[in-house]
């Protein structure tokens, strides 16, 4: 912002130049104020009005410099805004919400719907406003208590950070409010435009219906002509009415989510392997200590838990697994962040549960606990979901009982859960009852063998058939 006062000395208007010269462009939008004397011009930055001086003639002077004659002529188009006042207007009393910052990797959402109209009361930080972006759902909060006085921006529109939704007026005046039901009733309807027109020609309806029976008598209606006789079509299937359809716009996340999936179909050399896991011990150890674990951590004992530490062991002696091809490079990582797959309504969303390698049972549940309720209210961060070496999805929740799972990129496998089914199984040459699960691991081709994706598999199911295994490091 431009701060100095320019002073200009107004010479004598006796003799005008012939000379044409270019139009002086103040730098930012001024209030010209032509001094009372006559003989001086000052700008006063910062203002936005202007006024416009034709056919005079300014001079600058610069101590012992010669001046220099010029027609000024000032244009409202040159002024250029070099400043705003974010969150309120000239009075002070109506704030802007607008569009928060969605982070760094999504440049814009799609304002999915409106929790407030014209007219009702918010507080400070109370969400108006749903953005849906391409990975979360995101509020945007009031700046001031007040009342919205008019929604700027309409459902459905996409948006950018910084783009204003609405309008708040925090004393509450010149919101429109609506008018009462009662008053609604007792105001009077006027006339309908057919009795005004009847009324202002001075015609009654008599009249009009005599001039309508001469227009018949004069005009006798002709007998419409037969249409030519058409062969008989042959009978088409019935199809079901089109009210029986719904066409409803996909979500962003629902777009990001296919765009994904289909990219890594086309980007990856995708192999599934298969091996099935007898949990019996893990179930009799979570049987046995489930409560004493819910009594001292504070939250239930599940499956999970086992599973992630089963996959970090597994990543440990098979780290090619964790790694990923970067353009001819292979990236190595010495970090293992476990992302989870949780669905959601709105969709498919991977929250990630950072350093697993170093957490215990207790933590990957309360982790995994925290951000699936996040990811089901919609509430959970970018930064929560950001990330990931390797993924895991349990379909068995649902029922499924196999499935080849899609890489998540920019990872390089996926391993896959599913239903826990009580099959009979040979051990130590008797048929016994056993709850059985498939596990399935789907890899990178490019970069993973088969005989590492099967060591990987194996280690899982030795690690969860015995847990006994994680405490010795065996």
């Amino acid at each position: 912002m431009i701060w100095g006062i320019i002073r200009r000395k107004l010479a004598s208007s006796q003799s005008v130049s012939r000379i044409k010269h270019p139009a002086i462009r103040p730098r930012g939008y001024g209030q010209n104020e032509l001094l009372s004397n006559g003989k001086g011009c000052r700008h006063a930055v910062g203002s936005f009005s202007y006024c416009t001086t034709l056919g005079s003639q300014c001079c600058r002077a610069y101590s012992n410099k010669p001046r220099r004659e010029i027609t000024a002529i000032l244009r409202p188009e040159y002024f250029i805004p070099l400043r705003s006042r974010s969150f309120s207007s000239d009075t002070g009393d109506l704030v802007d919400a607008v569009v928060p910052f969605m982070g760094e990797s999504i440049t814009d959402g799609t304002l999915a719907k409106f929790l407030k109209n014209p007219g009702d009361r918010v507080e400070v930080d109370e969400a108006i406003a749903q953005i849906e972006t391409d990975k979360v759902t995101i509020d945007v909060a009031s700046p001031e208590a007040g009342t919205i006085q008019k929604l700027v921006a309409k459902e459905g529109e996409t948006v950018e950070p910084g783009t204003k939704i609405a309008v708040i007026s925090k004393s509450g005046e010149g919101v429109p409010q609506a008018a009462p039901p009662s008053q609604e009733k007792t105001t009077s309807q006027p006339p309908p435009p057919a009795e005004k027109e009847s009324i202002g020609k001075g015609t009654t309806k008599t009249e009009t219906s005599s001039v309508k029976g001469k227009e018949k008598t004069l005009f006798p209606p002709q007998p419409a002509a037969r249409a030519p006789s058409s062969p008989p079509k042959p009978s088409e299937p019935q199809l079901p009415p089109k009210e029986s359809e719904r066409r409803v716009p996909m979500t962003r996340l629902r777009k990001r989510v296919s765009t994904r999936l289909k990219d890594s179909q086309n980007t990856f050399a995708m192999l599934t392997t298969f091996n099935e896991v007898d949990m019996t011990n893990l179930m009799k150890l979570r049987s046995d200590y489930k409560d004493a674990f819910v009594e001292k951590h504070g939250v239930k004992l599940g499956f999970m838990s086992g599973f992630v530490k089963a996959a970090v062991s597994a990543l440990q002696y098979q780290p090619v697994v964790n790694a990923v091809i970067d353009g001819d490079d292979i990236i190595y990582r010495d970090y293992i962040d476990i992302s989870i797959a949780v669905g959601t309504p709105k969709g498919l969303v991977v929250p990630v549960i950072r350093n697993s390698d170093q957490m215990n049972f207790a933590e990957i549940e309360k982790n995994i606990n925290t951000l699936a309720k996040k990811a089901t209210a919609g509430t959970i961060s970018i930064d929560e979901m950001a990330g990931g070496t390797f993924t895991i999805s349990n379909g068995g929740v649902y029922g499924s009982l196999l499935s080849m799972p899609i890489i998540n990129p920019p990872q390089s496998a996926i391993l896959g859960m599913h239903s826990i089914v009580t099959r009979p199984m040979v051990v130590g040459g008797n048929v016994v009852p056993r709850p059985m699960m498939y596990i399935a691991l789907t890899y990178d081709h490019r970069l993973i063998d088969g005989r590492e994706a099967v060591y990987f598999l194996r280690r899982i199911k030795d690690v969860v058939e015995d847990p006994r295994r994680l405490l010795l490091d065996v």
